[in-house]
């Protein structure tokens, strides 16, 4: 078996090294993936906000629709998108309920989705329409094997196919350029989860889905609770608030940002994240990313019963099959990935599947080789007793 490749490195070589972040030093964060980790530069940019919205509401409430229309026009720049066709929301579930209200669902339609999709997203799909479920087996060998098992679930009644551009658990491109292209010339609407694609993938908009949501604040360094809505122009006009607004007359993007007196500072702090991140070089971060996850991928490779699966290889996650019967339910994933947490300070995503569930690894550019051989030494003892 080849000897994995060590990466050489780690936060030191990025513009203000391992201070760029306040994450507690014992613990092993290799979980990026689920709820980010915000740079410190953005959390003082987000705390000054935070400071004078306190110092004068009037003024900053007064003032923020305009406020949000230019940070909203900063975050385009960096996706390359329309600044009038996307909207900030608060995260993935929250587009695809305002995707979703905006497609007119006739008598039959139904809506196809993947058992890789996100729950609540599915659940989302769900509440507007009968659903069609297509398996995709963790071990398809790539995305062409992919988008020929979505083709093939297709039906006439297939009005809209829910998928996500990287699948949560199993970190596998779903909603490739091709496969959009291909649902196009059938006339599906396509609806994209694209939760990990900003700041992980170089052209997170690729392909041109008629709806896309994706979060800023796991790769793109924003803080929690900052997404974005991307909206085709010939479905703009439907987009309607799930609650209305004072903004409502101006309609799509101005009304489904307005929250009356909420908290929008870290929709405002938002752009300083990706500005961050380009300014460490986003290519250089990205192939980082991407080479630690792999690493670790490659020691857990290494232990008995451990399956690596396909993968994109710009995506900064792996998973790997734990053996059969463990982690094959919710609640035994969940308490698998507990025990480690707790036991060992190792943070990681057990997901379950019927038959043996999975682990996935992240890399960021806080984590350091030593954490992925820490967490290949301690799995063995937890896979044998789980």
């Amino acid at each position: 078996m080849t000897e994995p490749i060590r990466p050489d490195g780690s936060a030191q070589e990025f513009p203000g090294g391992p201070a760029l972040f306040r994450l507690d030093p014992r613990v092993a964060h290799l979980n990026h993936g689920s709820y980010g980790a915000v740079p410190v530069p953005v959390q003082e940019v987000h705390a000054a906000l935070r400071a004078e919205a306190h110092a004068d509401p009037d003024a900053f409430f007064n003032t923020v629709a305009d406020r949000l229309a230019e940070a909203r026009s900063r975050v385009a720049a960096h996706l390359g998108a329309d600044p009038d066709g996307i909207a900030f929301i608060g995260n993935a579930t929250e587009g695809a309920n305002l995707s979703l209200d905006a497609v007119p669902f006739a008598d039959g339609d139904e809506i196809l989705v993947t058992d890789h999709g996100y729950g609540t997203v599915v659940a989302a799909a769900a509440r507007r329409a009968p659903v069609t479920t297509v398996s995709l087996d963790p071990h398809l060998p790539d995305e062409d094997a992919v988008r020929e098992t979505v083709l093939a679930a297709l039906t006439p009644r297939t009005r809209v196919a829910v998928l996500d551009h990287v699948s949560s658990p199993t970190a596998r491109i779903i909603a490739s350029p091709r496969l959009l292209a291909d649902l196009r010339e059938r006339g599906v609407t396509t609806v994209v989860d694209g939760a990990h694609a900003v700041g992980m993938l170089a052209d997170p908009l690729a392909g041109g889905p008629d709806f896309w949501f994706g979060n800023l604040h796991k790769w793109g360094y924003a803080p929690s609770g900052s997404a974005i809505l991307a909206v085709a122009p010939q479905h703009r006009h439907r987009i309607r608030a799930l609650v209305p607004s004072w903004e409502d007359q101006h309609g799509f993007p101005r009304s489904v940002e307005n929250r009356a007196t909420a908290d929008y500072t870290g929709w405002l702090a938002a752009p300083d994240g990706l500005d961050l991140l380009e300014r460490l070089d986003a290519a250089k971060v990205r192939a980082h990313n991407s080479a630690s996850a792999a690493y670790g991928a490659a020691l857990l490779a290494e232990l008995p019963g451990l399956t690596r699966l396909p993968h994109g290889e710009a995506l900064a996650m792996r998973t790997l099959r734990l053996p059969a019967g463990i982690a094959d339910t919710p609640d035994r994933a969940r308490a698998l990935r507990e025990r480690i947490a707790a036991e060992q300070g190792i943070r990681v995503l057990i997901w379950p599947w019927p038959g043996g569930g999975g682990i996935r690894l992240c890399g960021q550019i806080y984590n350091r080789p030593e954490e992925y051989e820490r967490l290949a030494a301690v799995l063995p003892a937890y896979l044998s007793r789980a």
